[in-house]
């Protein structure tokens, strides 16, 4: 058995006739007939019933066909995958933070793209541990991961210990944003006692490597706070702040274009000097692609805008 008879097959069953199918196949009749014969002595079953209504799969041969025509299908997909005179299809793959700055990075990526060039491309928001699976799981060629510097030597013995190469992207202290009509949009000065009164969107979705998740949780999300809204996606996020206008969010640096669409204000807080970081990271052995020196460039130039 070859391919050449899986296509034989594959013809008589679509035309039902040898005669068609030879036709078809700039075969001649005796040529094919013989070639079903070789087939079918090989696989042990027959294939067709030869009737006065042409040819007819049997049950086995149905079965047969079945299996057949995957198999070709995948050899055309292949072909046409690898064809020279077809460019091939480019990807491109990052799970990152939930961060405004790496949004516009990837805005500003996407319009490198020649709108002649195949390629696929899968931009995800989601947490640091999340983001590290997808790369030695799911088939994700970047991730960038966040997490405050005090548990820098967790993540970076983690990263080492899993064979990824990591490079520090940018460093800052979150800020503040609410609703222009917020009551304290106004305020010049922020303190944590003032935002007791008020609800927190959060999107922490905390764990750090070899640490208890309730530690964890202790420091990211600390009781000071009695109601809080978690919300993990960033454009819902968005709305919320500016349709409830008790509401605040710890964020990284918003791009201002950002804040106006929503009626956004960027407020610090002189009580927070937490420091946290931004890490790219991937597989030690993968080499860069272009898409991905290009997404690398636009990150740098939004942290330098806005961080």
């Amino acid at each position: 058995m070859n391919i050449l008879h899986l296509k034989y097959a594959a013809e008589i069953e679509k035309t039902g006739s040898l005669n068609k199918a030879a036709e078809n196949l700039y075969r001649g009749q005796p040529n094919l007939s013989r070639a079903i014969k070789e087939l079918e002595s090989g696989l042990g079953i027959t294939v067709f019933a030869r009737s006065s209504r042409g040819m007819v799969p049997t049950a086995e041969g149905a079965e047969f066909l079945g299996y057949a025509k995957k198999i070709l299908s995948q050899i055309d997909k292949l072909e046409d995958m690898y064809s020279s005179d077809k460019p091939r299809k480019r990807s491109f793959s990052v799970s990152v933070p939930r961060a405004s700055y790496i949004a516009e990075a990837f805005t500003q990526f996407t319009k490198h793209i020649d709108k002649t060039d195949p390629v696929e491309i899968f931009y995800k928001e989601t947490n640091a541990m999340r983001a590290v699976n997808n790369i030695l799981e799911s088939d994700y060629l970047l991730g960038i991961i966040r997490y405050a510097e005090n548990y820098d030597k967790h993540f970076r013995d983690m990263l080492e210990k899993k064979g990824l190469a990591y490079e520090t992207v940018a460093e800052f202290t979150y800020v503040l944003i609410m609703s222009g009509s917020h009551p304290l949009a106004a305020d010049a000065d922020i303190r944590y006692a003032d935002l007791r009164p008020y609800t927190e969107i959060a999107h922490a979705d905390p764990a750090v490597p070899s640490l208890p998740f309730s530690a964890v949780v202790k420091e990211e999300l600390p009781d000071d706070i009695e109601r809080r809204i978690f919300v993990f996606e960033r454009a819902s996020q968005f709305e919320l702040l500016a349709e409830n206008t008790d509401t605040f969010m710890w964020v990284s640096p918003v791009p201002q274009k950002l804040l106006g669409r929503y009626g956004l204000v960027q407020k610090l807080c002189d009580d927070n000097s937490r420091v946290y970081r931004d890490v790219l990271i991937y597989k030690k052995d993968y080499t860069l692609s272009e898409l991905d020196k290009i997404f690398i460039t636009e990150l740098c130039e939004a942290k330098r805008k806005y961080l």
